[in-house]
């Protein structure tokens, strides 16, 4: 995206505004508002969580009753209401760690993964699903029956095998791409309802 072109995007000026760090939690929240993904109470397990857009919303959705968990590489400045982990989820023991915190299984597992885009479609692709199955990985260790889940997919070779994977996870599956996602990007969203533990 052209520097011209991010100034005058209209969600990053609303993220400024309304103090999200970032413009894709205006995706997470159109997304929530039609399939009702996170609800009051809920444990919320926030996979790839910087620069924290997600988890800002993850918390006000959960309110005070629930529980926020993000985890990511990179150092996530503090969330009030949200613990932040700085864990690579491809390390065997960040299962243990996530279920210490939350004390039993959470009720949604979400994942806004990117990789260091190289400029490679086929390598930035390809690294993006694999980090989807790593988290997958994850939710089938700590997410509770019924549960949810919400994953950001390239849509390339290799996303229908995906969306195939976990569809055969859940009750009910679907493919979106929100309205806030801008025209030329090629993510997608996996919406995972109804965990068949």
């Amino acid at each position: 995206m052209k520097l011209i072109d991010a100034r005058n995007d209209h969600y990053r000026k609303l993220a400024n505004v309304e103090g999200y760090r970032s413009r894709s939690s205006y995706k997470l929240k159109e997304l929530h508002k039609s399939y009702r993904i996170i609800g009051v109470g809920h444990y919320v397990l926030d996979l790839g969580c910087a620069p924290g857009g997600w988890t800002q919303v993850a918390v006000q959705l959960a309110g005070n009753k629930g529980k926020v968990m993000g985890v990511d590489t990179s150092f996530v400045e503090e969330i009030p209401g949200a613990y932040m982990l700085k864990s690579d989820i491809c390390d065997g023991s960040v299962t243990k760690e996530i279920l210490s915190f939350f004390g039993k299984k959470v009720n949604v597992v979400i994942c806004d993964l990117s990789p260091q885009v190289t400029g490679n479609w086929s390598v930035d692709h390809s690294t993006q699903i694999s980090s989807n199955y790593a988290a997958a990985k994850i939710m089938d260790q700590v997410l509770k029956k019924n549960g949810n889940a919400l994953f950001k997919v390239f849509d390339g070779e290799y996303s229908n095998e995906f969306y195939q994977y976990v569809k055969k996870k859940f009750f009910k599956v679907k493919l979106k791409k929100p309205k806030v996602s801008r025209k030329q990007s090629s993510e997608l969203y996996c919406i995972c309802l109804g965990y068949m533990s």
